[in-house]
């Protein structure tokens, strides 16, 4: 598996273009924002996007959904926890920032232990609560990948302070899902630097 990174929008969120390097197929993690970026980025890869997944519903993860979705045909695919988020401007909360994000609705609704597959590569769907209530993260257990999302950060996890938030869900999610993920796991977060799940043990308080 490829991974190409891009930081968009102006909460800097991690935009990840996932892809297998023999089929040319791949999917798109969170276009947050600048549409046209990623866009242009899918297009100098030379491949297909065959779903947009979003790790959950906040306004900054789902922007560009549907920029994207309406050049690459791509599907998009959401927990079916926050796949309300997507088409109501209060409940993804870009209401509150004064805009009014509205994206497509989903065309598939994910559960926990769902599998998703594009070329020679599977990803497997983690339902990781706490954050919103419909969070998930990606495992790839053949190269020690897990699209984390805004669940977990590097020496962080995400808020639990925002509507649908609640901390104690959240700290079950990081016992239930992640913590006995192996330490060589590397993770690509919803926003800043990656890690692995070996140096959030060691250093995340949240983990501890």
């Amino acid at each position: 598996m490829k991974i190409k990174t891009l930081i968009v929008g102006p909460i800097e969120t991690n935009c990840y273009i996932a892809y297998c390097p023999d089929t040319k197929e791949g999917v798109v993690i969170d276009p947050g924002d600048e549409g046209a970026k990623l866009v242009e980025a899918i297009t100098n890869l030379g491949i297909r996007i065959k779903y947009i997944i979003n790790t959950h519903g906040h306004h900054d993860h789902i922007k560009a959904n549907k920029e994207v979705k309406e050049t690459t045909g791509a599907e998009i695919l959401i927990h079916t926890s926050d796949a309300a988020m997507l088409t109501d401007p209060s409940r993804n909360l870009s209401h509150y920032l004064g805009e009014k994000t509205t994206e497509p609705k989903a065309d598939k609704e994910l559960t926990d232990g769902d599998i998703i597959s594009f070329g020679n590569i599977t990803l497997k769907v983690l339902h990781t609560p706490g954050h919103t209530p419909g969070c998930i993260c990606l495992l790839n257990t053949t190269k020690k990948i897990c699209f984390t999302g805004d669940t977990l950060f590097n020496g962080s996890v995400g808020r639990t302070d925002l509507p649908g938030g609640n901390y104690k869900t959240l700290t079950n999610s990081l016992k239930d899902k992640l913590i006995n993920l192996s330490n060589e796991v590397k993770i690509y977060p919803g926003h800043g630097p990656s890690s692995t799940i070996g140096e959030e043990k060691a250093i995340n308080p949240f983990l501890k």
